[in-house]
């Protein structure tokens, strides 16, 4: 089934079919577990409570967040992998919370909201977040993860908590100035945006792996890092552009700041933003398999992990009807409705050298 839509919305910018995708690496993986780790968290989403009514209960399952996490983690242990999916349905409410309300007073109220969570996270008891379904479920979810995750896995789900609302911030602040970002700057940014640490530390929790501090944040591996979070950003905002068109200011997505960029509509951006995607995708695939030449165990086991974050992500927004059927079209979500992704076996761009974009020019420096 195709993308749903009502026939009286507004059309779409760019259309309803999107470019195939460069991912060499998909094997359209996931965890087996999978329907068993779904049942159990709606059970916990209902026992919590975190949805106001039905009709926000129905777009919050419509994300999808289970097979989001069983596809980015096909392997693993159960119950690290239900946590984050609970932490993803429970990020996605506060996700939707954010980009709602007044332009004009929320970067204050963001801001101040994502100190207070951190705390909650680093100090609980705390007692710094008012009373209500969401804190609650936050209560629930920060002692199990504390019981969980080492001294140093917590400490990394922290920082990237904080990068994922550095960014949202960020965003925010943009959206009130009413400002576009550069291309520059918007390429140094989308990978806190888009959470893309808040989510690693859970795919090596689940899968147990320990890359010491001293690999992990090495040159060459958080240039790989960046670059999978990079990858995955683009393709959540092809997936998403028409679940966000009808914001104003526009939404901060590449199709909107390569338009920006090139003083074009974001129908016409659409060959050179997949070309910057499918670059970041070369210089991917080349720094991994350069990194596994010297690699121990546990450095192939997260370089594999990234791999599989990058085309599970494809794979869960391609079916997701967060996005195939998306809410300001639709009164309710459509289960079944699907983006249909292709795919090409090259990238749409053959260049392999740095696009000239100075923020992230620094991850082919790491290839010898």
């Amino acid at each position: 089934m195709p993308p749903v839509y009502a026939a009286d919305t507004a059309p779409s910018r760019i259309g309803w079919e999107l470019p195939p995708f460069y991912c060499p690496f998909n094997e359209q993986l996931i965890h087996p577990k999978a329907a068993e780790l779904e049942t159990r968290a709606i059970e916990w989403i209902d026992a919590f409570g975190i949805y106001s009514d039905a009709t926000e209960r129905a777009w919050g399952l419509a994300t999808h967040s289970t097979d989001f996490t069983s596809r980015i983690i096909p392997y693993g242990d159960v119950e690290p992998i239900l946590l984050f999916v609970e932490w993803n349905y429970w990020a996605n409410a506060v996700d939707d919370w954010q980009d709602s309300g007044d332009t004009a007073t929320r970067t204050a109220a963001i801001a101040d909201h994502s100190v207070r969570l951190v705390r909650s996270i680093e100090a609980p008891g705390s007692s710094l977040l008012p009373p209500g379904p969401l804190t609650t479920a936050l209560d629930d979810l920060v002692a199990r993860t504390r019981a969980m995750l080492t001294p140093s896995q917590l400490r990394r789900f922290t920082e990237g908590t904080r990068d994922w609302l550095f960014g949202a911030g960020w965003q925010t602040a943009n959206a009130e100035l009413d400002v576009m970002p550069s291309l520059n700057d918007f390429c140094a940014m989308r990978m806190s945006v888009n959470g893309t640490r808040f989510t690693l530390t859970w795919c090596d929790a689940a899968n147990g792996i320990h890359v010491p501090a001293d690999v992990l944040y090495s040159a060459p591996v958080q240039a790989l890092t960046d670059a999978a979070g990079f990858i995955v950003s683009c393709d959540n905002d092809l997936f998403s552009y028409n679940k966000e068109d009808h914001l104003n200011p526009w939404e901060q997505n590449l199709l909107n700041v390569v338009a920006q960029h090139q003083g074009c509509t974001p129908a016409e951006a659409m060959p050179a933003a997949v070309a910057l995607r499918d670059r970041a995708m070369t210089l991917f695939v080349r720094l991994r398999e350069q990194l596994y030449a010297g690699a121990g165990d546990d450095l192939r086991r997260y370089l594999d992990s990234l791999g599989h974050y990058v085309s599970g992500c494809i794979e869960w927004q391609n079916l997701a009807p967060r996005y195939t059927s998306p809410r300001n079209r639709n009164a309710l979500p459509v289960e079944g409705a699907s983006y249909d992704v292709t795919w090409r076996d090259t990238p749409s761009d053959p260049e392999q050298g740095p696009p000239p974009i100075p923020a992230i020019a620094w991850w082919w420096a790491q290839l010898r």
